[in-house]
């Protein structure tokens, strides 16, 4: 009888390890606290790129160079690492672009813009119709909560932009009306992670003092972006 048990806890230990694996997570220790990043499953172009970049130290003294309150804070250029006070950022990149993951087999939404959430910027739909991500600069969501009728009509004119793919269901509305977030942007850039420790820091970012470039005046840098092991 004991060896059985034993037999069937290493088959239970079996099935429940894959799972385990595949939550990967990212440490970004930055000038105002860290934040602990959980990259999803299901965007994987988005979290092997984002891992790789991490990997290779990309991140690594980089500057949050666009912050803005009550929406988000984003920073991947690589030009900042040395920019000068007052230059203007944005423009750096690596030489590619990731191919978007908004909606999974059936055409649903994978991830809302929630408050916490971790999506990349891109260029705007007049030169990049496919909607393709940026090789290295990311955002963090912070956003604001909506009213419902607020949020209707943030809905009509989303489903309009993608094509009647995202609709303001009923549990997008009971998020964005507590949680918060940046409802307008879901279905047209990629979210592929979230915040799971660390969005006090996040809130302390998107507060600073920032020119009129959106840049911080004191600069707010990604000391360290480490993966964590499990």
């Amino acid at each position: 009888m004991k060896h059985l048990r034993l037999s069937l806890l290493a088959i239970l230990l079996i099935a429940v390890l894959p799972t385990m694996a595949q939550s990967r997570q990212v440490m970004l220790e930055t000038t105002a606290g860290n934040i602990l990043l959980t990259l999803y499953d299901d965007t994987p172009k988005h979290r092997d790129n984002f891992l790789k970049l991490v990997n290779e130290e990309f991140y690594d003294s980089l500057l949050f160079h666009r912050v803005i309150k009550n929406f988000m804070i984003q920073g991947g250029d690589p030009d900042s690492k040395k920019a000068e006070p007052g230059a203007t950022l944005g423009e750096g990149s690596t030489d590619y672009t990731v191919e978007a993951e908004f909606f999974d087999s059936e055409d649903h939404l994978l991830h809302p813009h929630q408050r916490g959430a971790l999506a990349m910027a891109r260029e705007g739909d007049s030169v990049n119709p496919e909607r393709r991500s940026s090789g290295c600069q990311f955002y963090i969501v912070w956003g604001r909560t909506y009213a419902t009728q607020q949020l209707y009509q943030i809905g009509d004119k989303v489903e309009a932009q993608t094509e009647h793919r995202v609709t303001m269901t009923p549990e997008l509305l009971d998020l964005y009306r507590k949680v918060g977030g940046v409802p307008h942007l879901d279905g047209q850039y990629t979210v592929f992670g979230e915040v799971t420790e660390g969005l006090d820091v996040v809130d302390r970012i998107q507060q600073v003092q920032t020119d009129d470039y959106d840049r911080p005046i004191d600069d707010v840098r990604i000391l360290r972006a480490r993966e964590v092991r499990k």
